[in-house]
């Protein structure tokens, strides 16, 4: 199947995301999904939060040092974002708070960069935040992609 380049979310500058709207033009314009943390237990958000992304027509593309080999959500699960073979619209983050500086230079390291880093509920880290958006990225944080998709009544993001 040939993927198509990530779609640009039309925004005029990179910011933290917080309003409705702009959580709405995340979901609907990032198809390609990279889940950092991404886990194969059906009970972990890690597993049940990117199966309904997948449910619902997001390409996902499972990162867990511990996982590698595993296919998660039908694809085999790679050690490093710079492992993925295809542009990446959005970074999905399931660590810790204190956890998430250890992926920023894998997150600088893309190319392209994504145009949106997600970090799941109960994940901050400002300084990290801070350093995404002074390369261009957007930011959520801690908001859950599932419960923000189902609240606002989104579909497949276009595209798809």
């Amino acid at each position: 199947m040939d993927t198509p380049g990530p779609t640009l979310w039309k925004s005029t500058n990179m910011s933290h995301v917080t309003s409705d709207s702009e959580i709405q033009a995340v979901l609907e314009s990032s198809r390609v999904i990279a889940v950092i943390g991404a886990h194969p237990t059906p009970s972990r958000p890690a597993s049940y939060v990117p199966a309904y992304l997948a449910d619902h027509g997001y390409e996902i593309h499972p990162v867990n040092v511990t996982k590698v080999g595993q296919v998660i959500q039908g694809r085999e699960t790679v050690a490093e974002l710079v492992d993925i073979p295809v542009p990446v619209d959005m970074v999905d983050v399931f660590r810790r708070s204190e956890d998430v500086p250890g992926h920023l230079e894998d997150i600088l390291a893309m190319k392209p960069l994504p145009k949106v880093v997600w970090l799941q509920k109960g994940i901050r880290n400002e300084a990290v935040a801070e350093r995404l958006v002074e390369a261009g990225i957007s930011v959520v944080q801690d908001r859950c992609a599932l419960a923000e998709h189902r609240r606002l009544g989104l579909g497949a993001p276009k595209g798809v």
